[in-house]
């Protein structure tokens, strides 16, 4: 059974930063396409950077220049650096892992994704 479990959401003021981290387990960890999620209160869930088995990285228009995604395979985890944060960044991020290696869209719901994490809230006050 996949299990991503995410963690260091929180409330940080606009131009803060914050890091998102996701261990993933429960299945055979190879080069597959993970990818981060958002979703605020009214509003559907958004792609916003994905990270495909080919090492290939997309982000959402709306935080390139300002999030950083990575991954470090050996020790199964998935990593959002989020710097210049914005009140609109404020929703629940979602982890999610796609068993094949290439990614849907960054600009889907991530419909496709195999698992999902039960997300973490980041709060970004003005």
């Amino acid at each position: 059974q996949v299990q991503l479990v995410e963690t260091g959401g929180g409330s940080v003021q606009a131009g803060g930063s914050l890091r998102l981290s996701c261990a993933a387990s429960g299945y055979t960890y190879r080069r597959n396409c993970l990818g981060w999620f958002r979703q605020a209160p009214g509003k559907e869930r958004e792609g916003v950077a994905t990270f495909d088995g080919h090492g290939t990285i997309a982000y959402a228009d709306s935080v390139k220049g300002r999030f950083t995604i990575s991954r470090n395979n050996a020790k199964k985890m998935l990593y959002l650096e989020m710097n210049n944060l914005k009140p609109e960044d404020s929703a629940t991020y979602f982890c999610a892992a796609e068993l094949a290696s290439y990614c849907p869209r960054v600009t889907s719901s991530g419909a496709g994704m195999d698992a999902w994490g039960n997300g973490t809230l980041v709060t970004v006050t003005s």
